[in-house]
């Protein structure tokens, strides 16, 4: 039990450090090549914050444990949501003001709308499933990518060029992608073989580890990021962050999941996990879409709400795993 707890805490800290690498590399690299700031923004670094949950998700079904790779995906999404928004949120009111990521908002909404059709449906997540939630995700960023080119002087596109001007050669970038991602991999299974230890030692279901302690563990970077973001005043990356790492997990890493370990879903998953997900996500849209005069605006008591949401989903939770 005290080597699967530090694998655990162990495989958290080496996943955050190895998320950070990457995306610094990644990012780097996209822009030594000639990418524009907004398509960096869009595909690399939302792309990049979901490396641990794409990997955790493809290791746990691999491995026979799709309970925590949804668990995983689902937790993460919520996390995002309330507790990282919450929390940068408190630190500094975040404005809405990239027509960008305005847009991207509908197109989240539509992913995790598609995402309830499909798992509603016939209550398991099947290739044909997996597969129709990735076709979705590639047409919903293809869109996104031609109509945020046509978009100038966009502020989210401007944080980003702004973000990564580092003088960083590309032999040190080639090289932080290259470790960033064999280490991501390690202490994805590290992470894996302590979650899944720790849930049979406490006799508690993976999918319980995987939307709280995992889901926590694979949300750090983006929390981290976010919360730079906003001492920056760079508040539409610190949403840029969420909505993208969210659009990937309910897609991406969802499908991965799926084309690996085709399963039954969890009733707790129809019941408990998908509807508050499906909540916070209307939430963060009413919040950004605002009727009040000007732009949107995640101010510190709707942080404060956001948070004490997340407390409250994790205590059910205790008491559902203590049951």
């Amino acid at each position: 039990m005290l080597l699967a707890s530090l694998a655990l805490i162990g495989g958290i800290l080496l996943l955050v450090f190895s998320a950070d690498k990457f995306v610094e590399g990644a990012a780097v690299t996209a822009k030594f090549y000639g990418l524009p700031p907004l398509l960096i923004g869009i595909l690399v670094i939302g792309f990049g914050s979901s490396m641990p949950e794409m990997v955790i998700s493809a290791i746990s079904a691999y491995q026979g444990n799709p309970g925590l790779a949804l668990g995983n995906a689902l937790g993460s999404n919520i996390a995002n949501i309330a507790l990282i928004l919450g929390v940068t949120a408190i630190i500094s009111p975040i404005a809405v003001g990239s027509s960008v990521l305005r847009r991207e908002l509908p197109f989240l909404i539509l992913l995790t709308s598609i995402m309830i059709i499909l798992f509603y449906y016939n209550r398991r997540l099947d290739r044909v499933d997996a597969v129709a939630l990735i076709i979705a995700f590639l047409l919903v960023m293809a869109w996104s990518i031609f109509v945020g080119l046509k978009t100038k002087n966009d502020q989210f596109g401007d944080m980003i060029e702004q973000e990564f001007t580092s003088p960083m050669p590309l032999r040190q970038a080639l090289i932080y992608l290259s470790l960033g991602l064999i280490m991501l991999v390690a202490s994805s299974r590290i992470m894996v073989w302590g979650g899944v230890e720790i849930a049979t030692r406490l006799g508690i279901s993976d999918l319980i580890i995987g939307l709280t302690i995992v889901a926590i563990g694979t949300s750090l970077p983006e929390l981290a990021a976010s919360i730079a973001a906003v001492r920056k005043n760079e508040h539409d990356l610190a949403l840029g962050n969420v909505i993208g790492s969210n659009m990937f997990n309910t897609s991406i890493v969802v499908g991965i999941s799926g084309l690996i370990a085709p399963s039954e879903l969890a009733i707790e998953i129809l019941r408990r996990d998908l509807p508050v997900m499906v909540i916070l996500t209307m939430v963060l849209f009413l919040m950004c879409y605002t009727f009040r005069p000007g732009p949107g605006r995640i101010n510190r008591w709707e942080g404060f709400l956001l948070l004490g949401a997340y407390a409250s989903y994790n205590v059910i939770l205790a008491i559902t795993a203590a049951s």
